[in-house]
């Protein structure tokens, strides 16, 4: 196969693999909605189609960061946004690890865990991004 040159062509080729992206998605979602209404919450996640979306989901999200490191202006310093970020994300993690441990049912342990998963689950993208920015920054100044 021919590798395309033509920009309108890449382009057009493009938004059809969006399209197909966004109809696929749909179909995911109305499957798993179905079973949802039909099994409860428990059966929906049993679905393997949970795990194709979760994932396609994170791929989707961690693509889409890139994107928008590389459209920012360059005037965001990697470092400061970092730090605020971290802030932010242990002030977050810190709330929701009290709400859980202040909820009845559930122990300190239990708030410390689910704050921690939290703080975890922040941190990766938190570090991805502040790595996109380092490296467009660098990129920028070997220019």
């Amino acid at each position: 196969m021919k590798k395309i040159t033509d920009e309108r062509l890449v382009l057009q080729n493009l938004k059809n693999i969006r399209i197909a992206y966004i109809i696929q998605t749909v179909g995911i979602l109305g499957i798993l909605g179905y079973d949802l209404v039909t099994k409860g919450l428990d059966g929906m996640r049993e679905n393997p189609l949970w795990l194709v979306f979760m994932i396609t989901t994170v791929i989707s999200a961690y693509l889409s960061m890139s994107i928008s490191a590389d459209h920012e202006s360059n005037k965001v310093n990697p470092q400061k946004s970092l730090s605020i970020s971290l802030v932010v994300l242990v002030l977050i993690s810190t709330v929701v690890g009290l709400f859980v441990s202040l909820t009845d049912g559930f122990t300190i342990i239990n708030g410390v865990i689910m704050g921690g998963i939290l703080f975890i689950c922040g941190l990766i993208p938190i570090v991805y991004i502040y790595n996109l920015r380092t490296k467009r920054q660098d990129e920028n100044i070997e220019e």
